[in-house]
């Protein structure tokens, strides 16, 4: 009678064990009320130039050599170039940490807090005020733009894009998705612009965030998926359920070889 009970006993801690590392789809699930946000507008929001951003600032004119002197790479090295990102980047501006970059012929050059967009209608400005260029098209690109993702993530690391725009579901995808251990509805955001450092707290089970400026990464953003419950539960000198489950069957066997 002892013997079963005490079996008994085993199988309802055990099962309890289970029931408590499980989660249900309410902290599963992605953008549970989705059909709420159908058809809504996406506003575009370029990033902002940063100090410490490499920059690529490509100028041409409606006659080739009279551009050359005002680009930093040109002839054939700069077709072989365009294929080696790594390459661009040594070879890039890079942003002091005042906010300027120098372009030849022009000098020095503020680009900190304005937009690839407005750098280039800047720059083109300059060129055809000061009598450098006639009709000149300036062509600006972030060749750096970075995004680092950590925590309970199936890929943790620094990611390099890009893309003018990448959103934070897309920079998950990079880590490979959340694992089944990530809390969903409270990922954090961290962000370093103009010299502020903020911290957003992401609810991804819901979509009316999609809205928030903050729905698109900003070059150098760091996301962190903390764990949920269940894996807190199942964390430090337990290890996991499958760990739990292997301990309390040693425990029963030792049990029944006793009370035998």
């Amino acid at each position: 009678m002892i013997k079963k009970q005490t079996i008994q006993l085993f199988i309802i801690a055990i099962a309890s064990l289970l029931i408590s590392s499980c989660v249900s789809n309410k902290e599963i699930l992605y953008f549970q009320d989705a059909d709420a946000f159908k058809e809504t507008a996406i506003s575009y929001r370029e990033n902002s130039i940063q100090p410490n951003d490499i920059l690529s600032v490509t100028i041409s004119a409606a006659i080739p050599e009279t551009a050359i002197p005002y680009n930093r790479n040109t002839g054939s090295n700069a077709v072989v170039n365009n294929n080696n990102l790594e390459v661009m980047k040594l070879q890039g501006y890079l942003v002091n940490p005042e906010g300027f970059i120098s372009i030849p012929v022009l000098g020095k050059v503020l680009v900190k807090k304005r937009t690839s967009s407005d750098l280039e209608t800047e720059i083109s400005n300059l060129l055809e005020t000061g009598g450098h260029l006639v009709d000149p098209t300036v062509t600006v690109r972030l060749l750096n733009a970075k995004v680092t993702v950590l925590g309970e993530v199936k890929q943790s690391g620094t990611f390099n894009f890009t893309e003018q725009y990448l959103t934070v579901p897309q920079a998950l995808g990079y880590a490979g998705d959340l694992t089944i251990n990530g809390r969903r509805d409270d990922v954090l955001l961290i962000r370093e612009l103009d010299g502020v450092r903020s911290i957003t707290h992401i609810d991804l089970t819901t979509a009316d965030w999609m809205s928030n400026p903050k729905y698109t990464i900003k070059p150098n953003d760091v996301l962190v998926v903390q764990p949920n419950k269940a894996k807190v539960k199942t964390a430090g000198y337990v290890g996991n359920v499958s760990t739990i489950v292997a301990i309390a069957s040693l425990v029963l066997s030792a049990t029944i070889l006793i009370t035998r």
